[in-house]
């Protein structure tokens, strides 16, 4: 119990030197990490289960439905680099605009965001619905895969900008600490999501079959229903982000200088991410079918880790973001400290999990023995990438808080956009450890974010960026 108390302990997370005003104690630094981060990392893991769901129920199909709706992954997230991007930047001036008590402010730039993401959105939807066979053809896609991954993929950009407007509001409900409201709109979307995939994939209780195409229109509906929640978070007039009918709708460059200041280094992080997991997907479908399958099912199963860390990190961005407006960089320290705490305990259960559940876990997706096995031996990458994954989020997620996003961008450009493609191809192919080569670029890869996410907080640049 000693030793649990000394861990748990404020006191040892902040130098004397450093504190700025009463530090509260361990139990209310806790109680209110959690209760900004437990919406956060709720939604985080259960979206991301509901999608190993969906996976599994496309997987019903075979294991080239699987990877017709894999290969679709990355060319997505590509076109939405930059509402990626835009969030960053509302998440951040959103969280200072509330540390500050500047209502006005913070909804001023909730109404320039929703303008900006809307005119991207519709552009970008109709670049991946017009371009959507030779782009996904460019990711890797066989001819066996290529028709269903395209109709796939163009049904989905037909629900593109409510899926971003959406996702626009709930970055800024984010910043102004209202984590339950994106986790309630998120579970509910992918709740109806999933009904409806057991409806429309296999057409059941006389619904037409539609099989992977059924995927993507459960997938836009289920966005659809999730924007209007979203929208609907911000006409309650009691809310501390609201739209009312008098408000100026007009371009303010002030609030977007502030905005664009952080996501401008957020679109070359977005950028080199989203090049370097596209390079490293197409690298990985170069392996054949089977091992792009085994591939997708392991990055579900990755995905809980990522989803906890995920979740954890948008706590400490809005928290962080809060804690320096209203000039408290000291408890800002202690709150990614706390953070860090919990993620230990979060990253060593689910390396027990990983590791004793292993076979079990990749069975869940497939009946195919070779993909198991597979399957199986990449999990032990799996089980210690956990860590390094989670402990790197944490970290980031300070310093997007904070609003260091070029050296976020700066990481991301050596370790995710040079490093990971270049290990997967070097260990895929000349090395010749095939799919498992892969997981140890990817390995390496967060071991290296960690490192350097880590030295940058610890240096404590962050606290003196003004926003």
């Amino acid at each position: 119990m000693k030793f649990l108390h000394s861990f748990l302990s404020c006191k040892n997370m902040i130098k004397q030197e450093q504190i700025i005003g009463d530090i509260p104690p361990s139990k209310e630094v806790y109680r209110k990490t959690f209760d900004v981060a437990w919406p956060s990392a709720v939604e985080s893991v259960l979206v991301n289960l509901i999608n190993s769901i969906d996976t599994i129920m496309v997987g019903s199909i075979g294991a080239s439905a699987i990877a017709a709706v894999g290969i679709t992954n990355q060319p997505k997230f590509i076109l939405l680099a930059l509402i990626f991007s835009l969030n960053i930047g509302v998440t951040t001036v959103i969280a200072r605009r509330r540390g500050e008590q500047n209502q006005q402010g913070a909804n001023r730039c909730l109404r320039q965001a929703i303008m900006v993401c809307m005119s991207l959105s519709l552009l970008l939807s109709c670049i991946g619905f017009f371009g959507a066979r030779p782009i996904l053809s460019f990711a890797g896609a066989g001819q066996d895969i290529l028709d269903e991954a395209v109709a796939y993929f163009r049904i989905n950009m037909l629900g593109f900008v409510f899926m971003s407007v959406g996702l626009t509001i709930n970055a800024a409900q984010r910043g102004a600490g209202n984590t339950k409201i994106s986790m309630r709109t998120n579970l509910v979307a992918n709740s109806i999501n999933l009904i409806l995939n057991y409806l429309l994939i296999g057409g059941n209780l006389g619904f037409p079959k539609m099989g992977v195409q059924g995927a993507a229109l459960a997938t836009i509906i289920g966005q659809l229903i999730a924007f209007i929640m979203s929208v609907l978070s911000i006409v309650k007039r009691n809310s501390f982000l609201v739209i009312n009918r008098e408000d100026k709708w007009n371009f303010d460059q002030e609030t977007m200088s502030s905005v664009l200041k952080i996501a401008s280094s957020a679109v070359v992080e977005q950028v080199f991410m989203r090049a370097g997991f596209f390079i490293y997907a197409k690298i990985v479908a170069g392996l054949g079918t089977a091992a792009f399958a085994t591939h997708q099912i392991c990055m579900n199963i990755i995905g809980l880790s990522f989803a906890f860390g995920d979740g954890f990190s948008t706590a400490v961005t809005s928290l962080v973001g809060q804690s320096l407006g209203a000039n408290r960089s000291d408890m800002a320290q202690i709150y990614v400290k706390a953070t860090k705490k919990i993620m230990y305990a979060i990253s060593s259960l689910l390396f027990c999990i990983f590791i004793f559940g292993r076979a079990w876990l990749v069975g869940l997706f497939t009946d195919d023995m070779q993909i198991i096995q597979q399957g199986s031996q990449i999990m032990y990458v799996i089980a210690i990438t956990t860590v390094a994954q989670t402990s790197a989020l944490v970290y980031s997620g300070c310093l997007r808080g904070a609003g260091d996003a070029k050296f976020n961008a700066f990481v991301a450009f050596i370790s995710i956009a040079i490093l990971r493609p270049f290990n997967a191809w070097l260990f895929c192919y000349p090395v010749g450890l095939g799919l498992f080569g892969a997981w140890i670029s990817l390995l390496i890869d967060q071991c290296i974010r960690w490192i350097c996410n880590y030295l940058r907080f610890r240096g404590g640049y962050w606290k003196q960026i003004k926003v």
